[in-house]
């Protein structure tokens, strides 16, 4: 072989490789850093939503495939704004040990599925959590037989909790901090753990506040059971959203940033139309009728007006599904408006 001809071969392979790497290099960015969301949600004409498979109140389907709930509707809120219809969501049930990668993986466009924001999740994740929607804390549900008033009282408690969650860290520190012994019966699935308790198999299940309250009502004798007072950490639940895509971060920020102002101005779904009449300013930035808030998020000049017209604001949307209207009816505390006893809190729109 001509030694020019093995030199050709030599950097031809080596250029080969090169590109090679360049390509899989260039694909394990794309798979991290995803730029083009909003783009494929209005080429594919659908928000995917990744939701919990089955919690009352915030996500779970009917016998005909209907979904509903707090988390449903948030989902709903960012379709209204992008294609001002808010059945334009595919609904994706994922399970705790799947959520976030399958997010990593593109197979929802965001998470709205009751989700503890924390740092390692962030990092770890490579995610982003885009805005507190729902402050929770984690607590304990008893039978009432047991006549505990306390989480201190449950010494010697056998203890239902999901594994590989924010939850069971939270149990172990609280327990260990207070000096109680106790067993704990660790669940993968949130259909057992579910099943452990309502058999007896435990004495105790600790969850977010939030998630108590909608398992009782899937007892058999919800009556039967209680919900301590206790709340042993911070449960900051929120949408989430991938790295290196501020676009849709903006979106679905704002999203629920607008849910909230409107309930601050007094905008409801049932007075939007007064809304876009209104001379006052605030209220006009918000509806669209002043500035162009929306362009600068790619959106038209009444995004706002739309999620308001179709799922309501941030109140309305509470107390349907978890709040007063709702089976649940679990008192707003914190998550009242920061004017109003609680600490829900939005930038406004200007």
């Amino acid at each position: 072989m001509p030694r020019f001809f093995a030199l050709d071969f030599r950097t031809g392979l080596l250029i080969g490789l090169a590109v090679a790497v360049a390509v899989v290099a260039a694909a394990i960015t794309y798979e991290r850093y995803d730029t083009k969301t909003l783009k494929r949600t209005r080429h594919r004409d659908a928000v995917l939503c990744g939701v919990n498979p089955g919690l009352p109140g915030f996500s779970s389907a009917d016998d005909k495939g209907n979904w509903s709930g707090f988390d449903v509707d948030f989902c709903r809120a960012i379709a209204a704004a992008i294609f001002d219809d808010p059945g334009k969501v595919m609904f994706i049930p994922l399970d705790a040990g799947d959520r976030f990668t399958e997010l990593q993986k593109r197979k929802v466009d965001v998470l709205s599925r009751n989700s503890t924001w924390s740092l390692s999740r962030e990092t770890n994740y490579s995610l982003h959590f885009a805005a507190v929607s729902y402050y929770d804390g984690q607590g304990f549900m008893v039978r009432r037989s047991r006549n505990v008033d306390s989480g201190l009282e449950l010494d010697e408690a056998k203890v239902c909790v999901q594994s590989n969650t924010t939850t069971e860290l939270n149990l172990t520190d609280y327990f260990r901090a207070n000096h109680i012994k106790y067993q704990q019966m660790k669940f993968a699935k949130a259909d057992d753990l579910f099943r452990a308790y309502d058999s007896g198999q435990c004495d105790v299940l600790t969850a977010d506040v939030s998630r108590l309250y909608a398992l009782r009502l899937k007892l058999s004798k919800p009556d039967d059971h209680v919900i301590l007072p206790d709340v042993i950490s911070k449960e900051p639940l929120a949408p989430v959203v991938r790295h290196k895509d501020d676009d849709w971060l903006l979106i679905v920020k704002w999203t629920f940033y607008a849910m909230v102002n409107a309930e601050e101005l007094g905008i409801s779904s049932q007075n939007i139309d007064d809304a876009l009449a209104s001379k006052k300013p605030d209220v006009r930035r918000f509806v669209g009728t002043e500035g162009d808030y929306g362009e600068e998020l790619g959106l038209t000049k009444d995004w706002a007006a739309r999620i308001i017209r179709h799922v309501g604001n941030y109140g309305e949307v509470y107390d349907r599904n978890v709040g007063v209207g709702s089976n649940l009816d679990i008192p707003r505390g914190l998550n009242q408006l920061w004017n109003a006893g609680g600490i829900l809190y939005a930038p406004p729109i200007r």
